[in-house]
C-alpha cells in the first residue's frame, strides 16, 4: 500500500480532565465528505489501535497513552495510508476533525491486474520463482515495495533464494508442495480479487501463523467477513501467458444475522501467448461462507477450484533464435489446418477448507482450520518409442551438427546448409507422418504420454494467541499434514495406432526392459498405466511457539519450531531392471526426519524516524519427497547418506522514515548446508569402463551455498503528486564448499545402494556461482499521480552478474581420466580451466511503463490501466 502524508495540521482542543488523556478525530473521504468506516487507527510504534465506526468517527482514551511527539498512522485498504505527526499532552483531548483520506488508484492495479508470469515461468510452475509481484508488492518494505513488479518479471530472487524457502499459506493452511517444498501458484490462479486480504513477513520475523522460512511467510486471508461488501467486475488483455481475462466477484458483507458469503468466477484466454501455439484455457471458480455464531464463535467455509489447460513452450538455444526466432516453439505442428501441440500442461486440484475461530476471552483467541485438497496435474509429451526425436530443433537436424568436427575441414558445409533451409522452412511436428508410420507398423511407435501426479491431501492445525498484556502476544501452532501421491505415466493417444509396447526403449529389449515383470510385453491401450507406477506416501508433523513484544524503544521477538516427517514409496510395478521384490514392488523403508528451528530479532527505535532492526534464525529442513529417492518412477532406493538440509540466516536492516523521505538499507547473510539435488541424463561417457551409454541419475549431495548482500530501496516525496523511488540489491551467491556426486541406475549393483562399482566422487564446485538469477539489480523511477485520478509511471532496470549454472560430473575426477583411472595422455590443466570457466550472462537494461485512469458515478468506480514491460524490446538472456 503505498502511503501518503498528511500535511494536516490541526490545533489541538485543550481540556482538562483530571489525568484522563484523550485523542479523538474523523475521518472523511476526501471526494465524498462521507466518513469512512473500519479504518485502523494506530499510534506508530505502540500496541495501541483502534477502528472508526460508520461515522468515520474514532477515540483512544487512557491514562496510558504515551505523551510528547508520536506519530498516528491510519490504514484501510483502498485508501492512501496517512501518517500524523501529533503531540499528546498529559490530561487533553486532542481533537483532529476533518482527515481527509484518498482512494488510491494504484490499487486497481493490484486488484485486477495481470500477473506477470512469462512462458519459462509458467513451463515451470513448480519451479523457482518466489513471484515477488503476486505477493511481495503488498509488503511495507520499501525496497520490496519499489521492486515488487519490475524485478519480478526477469528471474530476479530476493536474496538469490527458491521459492520453496518461502511459505505461502490460504487461512493458516500452508500451500507449498510436499514433493519439491515450493507452492502450485496454478492451484489459486485467478483468484485475484479475493486475495487482497495478505498478511506478509520478509525473512524470519515474527509471524502469527506459522514459524515461516528464510525468504518470508504470506498468509491470504480468505475469509467471507473480510471482504467489503460490494462487487467488481473487471476485463485484461495481455500478450504474455494469455490474450484475455474476465473477472467478476461479489461480496455480502456482514449482515445482522451474523452471515456473510463472497463468489468470485473468472476466466483466461488465448489461442496463443507471446510464443508460438501456446494456447491457454483457465477457469476459476471460488465460495466463501461465514457465519460468526456469537462474539466469541466464527465459522468459515472457504472452496476454490481453478481449473487449468495450456501449451507449453521450451527454452531454445542462440542458433535456434538466430534462424527461427525468439518465439519459435518446436512442440508443435499442423494437423490439418490447426496448430497442434504435443505439450499440454492440465492442473485439476480443487480444495476445500474449514476455520473455526474462537474468542476464549479477552486476550486470546484459537483458530482451528481443516482443508482438504485432491486433483490431479498432467503433463503430456511425445513418447518416440525406439525413434528418433521427431522435434524441429533436435540436435541432429541443426546445422551445427554437421559444423562440430575438431578440423574445420571435415565440416559438411552441403548437409549443413540442407539442414538450415529445412528448419527455417519448417521446422515443426509433422502429425502427419507420425500417423503414418503408425499406421504401417500396426501397434504404435510413436505416442503420446501423460505423467500424472494424483496427490491427495489432508491438514489440520490450530493456532493459538495470547496477550500477555498490550505489549506482548505468544503465539503457538500445531499441524498435521498427510499426503498421499500417485504418480504413473497414461497412454494418452495412440496416433492411430493399435497398441504400444510398455518396455524401456533404452534397453536390450528383453524381460529387463520390461516396465512391469508381472505383465511381460504388455501391449497398452489409450486410458491406460504404463512405464512407471508408484505411490508417494507423505506425513508431517510440526509445531512452533512464538513470543512477540512491542515497547516504546524495542520491539523484539523469539521462536522456535519442532517438526517430524515421515516419508515411504509403495511400488506398484515390479521393474525389469530391478527384480527383486524388495526393491522396485512394494513398500520402501521408511525416511524420517526430526527438523527444529529456532528464530529471534530486535527493532530497536533510536528516534521516531530511525530504527534498527536485526533478525537471525537456524533451522533444519527435511529434504522434499523428489530429492529423496534416486529414481522414484523404478525403484525404491533411497538416496545415500540422505540427511536433513541446515540453513541459518542473519540480516540487519536500518531504516529512516520521514513524511517527504523513506529509506531502508538491509545486509544479509544466509548458509545453506548438506542439500541434495538429483538430475537425470542420458551419458556416452560418464561409467568409468567399456559400456559406452547409459541412463543415469547423478545424485549430488553434501551441497553448501553462502548468500551475502545488500538491498536498498528509497522512496522520496518531492511534490504531493511527484515521487521517486529506487531499489537495489547486490549479491554474492556461491557454493562455500565441494560436494560429492555419485551415479545411480540400472548399470551400477545389484543391492539397493550398491554403488562401490562407481565410488561416490567429489566434485569440485568450491567458489563457484550458485545460478540464482541476477545477483545485482538496480532501479530508478518516478511516479505521477494527479488529483484528476489519472496516474503513470516510469522504471528504467539493470540487471547483471547472472551465471549458467555448472556441470557437476564434468568437475569430478571423471573430466581428466581415462577408463584406466589415469589422465588422458593429453591432459593439459591450463585447457581444462578454460573449459571450465563459469559463464556469466551478460547485463541488460528494461524500461517498463505503468499508467492508469479511474471515473467515479455515484457510488460507482470504473478504472482503466495499462502496463507495457521492456518498453525499448530489449533482449536478454535467462540462463543455459
Amino acid at each position: 500500500m503505498r502511503e501518503l502524508f498528511s500535511l494536516l495540521f490541526v490545533l489541538p482542543s485543550l481540556v482538562c480532565q483530571g489525568q484522563h488523556t484523550i485523542v479523538k478525530g474523523r475521518i472523511l473521504n476526501a471526494s465524498s465528505l462521507i466518513g469512512i468506516d473500519q479504518v485502523k487507527v494506530a499510534i506508530d510504534g505502540q500496541a495501541i489501535e483502534t477502528l472508526s465506526n460508520a461515522d468515520g468517527l474514532f477515540d483512544f482514551s487512557s491514562t496510558s497513552l504515551p505523551l510528547g511527539e508520536q506519530v498516528l498512522r491510519l490504514h484501510r485498504d483502498e485508501y492512501h495510508s496517512i501518517l500524523i505527526p501529533i503531540v499528546i499532552q498529559r490530561g487533553s483531548i486532542l481533537t483532529l476533525d476533518p482527515i481527509y483520506m484518498e482512494l488510491n488508484l494504484s490499487e486497481l492495479e493490484s486488484q485486477i491486474g495481470i500477473i506477470y508470469l512469462s512462458e519459462e515461468e509458467l513451463d515451470q510452475d513448480e519451479g523457482s520463482s518466489f513471484n515477488v509481484s503476486g505477493l511481495l508488492s503488498a509488503s511495507k518494505d520499501v525496497f520490496l515495495r519499489a521492486a515488487a513488479y519490475d524485478f519480478s518479471a526477469t528471474f530476479f530472487r530476493p536474496r538469490g533464494m527458491d521459492n520453496a524457502y518461502g511459505k505461502i499459506l490460504i487461512n493458516g493452511i500452508e500451500m507449498n508442495k510436499q514433493y519439491q517444498g515450493r507452492p502450485q501458484w496454478a492451484v489459486w490462479g485467478g483468484l485475484n480479487d479475493v486475495q487482497r486480504n495478505r498478511y506478509f513477513s520478509k525473512g524470519l520475523k515474527a509471524n502469527e501463523y506459522a514459524f515461516g522460512d528464510v525468504a518470508g511467510t504470506n498468509n491470504i486471508i480468505m475469509r467471507a467477513s473480510h471482504y467489503k461488501k460490494g462487487g467488481r467486475l473487471s476485463f485484461a488483455l495481455a500478450n504474455r501467458s494469455y490474450r484475455g481475462r474476465i473477472m467478476g466477484s461479489f461480496s455480502s458483507g456482514l449482515s445482522k444475522k451474523g452471515w456473510s458469503y463472497s463468489v468470485l468466477l473468472s476466466r483466461r484466454f488465448g489461442q496463443e501467448g507471446y510464443k508460438e501455439a501456446t494456447t491457454y484455457e483457465a477457469n476459476s471458480f471460488f465460495a466463501a461462507l461465514e457465519k460468526k455464531i456469537n462474539n466469541r464463535h466464527s465459522l468459515n467455509f472457504t472452496a476454490f477450484y481453478t481449473p487449468n489447460k495450456r501449451a507449453r513452450s521450451t527454452a531454445i538455444t542462440e542458433e535456434v533464435k538466430q534462424l527461427k526466432g525468439i518465439t519459435y516453439n518446436p512442440n508443435w505442428g499442423y494437423q490439418g489446418a490447426d496448430k497442434r501441440s504435443s505439450r499440454i500442461r492440465e492442473v485439476k486440484e480443487p480444495l476445500v477448507m474449514l476455520n473455526h475461530y474462537w474468542a476464549l476471552g479477552g486476550n486470546t483467541s484459537l483458530n482451528t482450520n481443516i482443508a482438504y485438497q485432491f486433483g490431479k496435474i498432467g503433463n503430456t509429451r511425445l513418447d518416440n518409442g525406439r525413434n528418433r526425436n521427431p522435434v524441429g530443433n533436435y540436435y541432429q537436424k541443426l546445422p551445427s551438427y554437421f559444423l562440430q568436427k575438431e578440423n574445420p575441414s571435415a565440416y559438411d558445409f552441403q548437409r549443413a546448409y540442407i539442414a538450415e533451409q529445412e528448419f527455417i522452412n519448417d521446422g515443426q511436428l509433422d502429425w502427419k507422418s507420425l500417423y503414418a508410420g503408425n499406421a504401417i507398423s500396426g501397434n504404435s511407435t510413436y505416442a503420446i504420454q501423460e505423467d500424472r501426479v494424483d496427490d491427495t491431501q489432508l491438514t489440520l492445525n490450530t493456532i493459538l494467541n495470547y496477550s500477555i498484556s498490550e505489549d506482548v502476544l505468544l503465539s503457538a501452532k500445531l499441524n498435521y499434514r498427510s499426503l498421499k501421491s500417485e504418480n504413473f505415466a497414461e497412454l494418452k493417444d495412440l496416433l492411430g495406432g493399435g497398441g504400444f509396447l510398455d518396455i524401456d526403449t533404452f534397453g536390450n529389449g528383453g524381460e529387463e526392459s520390461n516396465s512391469d515383470l508381472l505383465n511381460v510385453n504388455r501391449i497398452v491401450g489409450e486410458g491406460e498405466r504404463y512405464k512407471y507406477n508408484y505411490q508417494l506416501h507423505a506425513s508431517v508433523l510440526s509445531g512452533f511457539a512464538q513470543a512477540a513484544f512491542t515497547y516504546k524503544k524495542v520491539d523484539g521477538y523469539i521462536g522456535l519450531s519442532l517438526n517430524y516427517t515421515n516419508y515411504k514409496r509403495v511400488g506398484l510395478y515390479q521393474n525389469g531392471y530391478f527384480p527383486e521384490v524388495e526393491r522396485s514392488l512394494g513398500e520402501s523403508d521408511r525416511l524420517s526426519f526430526i527438523s527444529p528451528g529456532l528464530k529471534g530479532g530486535i527493532i530497536y527505535k533510536i528516534t521516531g524516524r530511525h530504527l534498527f532492526d536485526l533478525n537471525v534464525g537456524y533451522l533444519r529442513k527435511a529434504p522434499g519427497l523428489r530429492g529423496s529417492f534416486a529414481n522414484a518412477r523404478q525403484n525404491n532406493d533411497a538416496v545415500v547418506n540422505l540427511v536433513d538440509e541446515k540453513v541459518s540466516a542473519t540480516d540487519l536492516s536500518y531504516v529512516f522514515t520521514h513524511p517527504y523521505l523513506k529509506t531502508k538499507l538491509t545486509v544479509f547473510y544466509a548458509s545453506f548446508r548438506d542439500q541434495t539435488e538429483i538430475s537425470f541424463f542420458y551419458t556416452q561417457n560418464a561409467l568409468g569402463n567399456d559400456q559406452t551409454s547409459a541412463f543415469v541419475q547423478e545424485v549430488v549431495a553434501g551441497i553448501d551455498k553462502t548468500n551475502v548482500g545488500l538491498e536498498f530501496g528509497i522512496e522520496a516525496q518531492l511534490l504531493p503528486t511527484f515521487k521517486l523511488k529506487g531499489a537495489a540489491s547486490i549479491g554474492r551467491y556461491f557454493y562455500s564448499d565441494n560436494s560429492s556426486l555419485y551415479l545411480a541406475g540400472d548399470d551400477f549393483g545389484t543391492a539397493g545402494n550398491d554403488i562401490s562399482s562407481q565410488g561416490i566422487r567429489e566434485v569440485a564446485s568450491k567458489n563457484y556461482r550458485v545460478s540464482a538469477g541476477p545477483e545485482r539489480a538496480v532501479q530508478l523511477g518516478l511516479e505521477y499521480r494527479d488529483p484528476l485520478f489519472w496516474w503513470f509511471g516510469v522504471t528504467v532496470n539493470h540487471f547483471s552478474d547472472a551465471y549458467i549454472d555448472i556441470s557437476n560430473l564434468r568437475r569430478t575426477k571423471d573430466f581428466y581420466t581415462d577408463i584406466d583411472g589415469e589422465p588422458f595422455n593429453d591432459y593439459n590443466e591450463e585447457t581444462a580451466k578454460k573449459v571450465l570457466r563459469q559463464e556469466q550472462i551478460e547485463g541488460y537494461f528494461l524500461v517498463n511503463a505503468v499508467g492508469g485512469k479511474s471515473w467515479r458515478f455515484g457510488k460507482y468506480f470504473v478504472g482503466f490501466f495499462a502496463t507495457i514491460n521492456n518498453v525499448l524490446n530489449q533482449g536478454y538472456r535467462t540462463g543455459g
